[in-house]
């Protein structure tokens, strides 16, 4: 192995977790709070500065950058991606201060393959596989597509 190489493995680090938590290996989890009866699958990724709440769930393959707040009774699908510095001035900001902030609200279900950037999104809203989430979702309601748009309002 080449010493130009630094080695770290996969794992749970400074994770503040609530009771019955269940994180399927390999994950790799640090600086971030998870709440009462969360699951994680396997290969996820929960970097520093993320709460997620109570009974949540966040499925295989998934990524979940800084600054994001997860409601509690959520749903994260396979392969979802949150993404919080938008390359404003086309290359990547490296001042976390500059970075977007993702507030889920409580029961929302994001489908697998999608992506969220920095963004609000009310409690109750479903958003379909494959969709991107570029503005705020203030309406209870199914969203899908690129960007992610109304589809049907759900029952408040």
């Amino acid at each position: 192995m080449s010493s130009a190489i630094t080695l770290r493995q996969v794992g749970i680090v400074e994770v503040d977790a609530g009771q019955n938590v269940t994180v399927v290996q390999p994950s790799n989890l640090y600086g971030c709070r998870l709440g009462n009866d969360v699951f994680v699958g396997p290969f996820v990724e929960i970097q520093k500065n993320v709460s997620i709440g109570a009974r949540s769930k966040i499925q295989s393959h998934s990524f979940i950058c800084e600054y994001v707040t997860l409601g509690e009774d959520c749903f994260v699908g396979h392969n979802v991606t949150f993404a919080n510095d938008l390359f404003k001035g086309g290359d990547p900001n490296t001042d976390a201060a500059s970075w977007g902030r993702t507030q889920i609200g409580d029961r929302v279900a994001i489908g697998s393959g999608a992506t969220v950037l920095a963004v609000n999104i009310c409690s109750g809203a479903v958003i379909g596989a494959g969709s991107v989430v570029t503005k705020d979702i203030t309406r209870k309601g199914i969203y899908a597509g690129n960007p992610a748009r109304l589809l049907r309002e759900l029952d408040p």
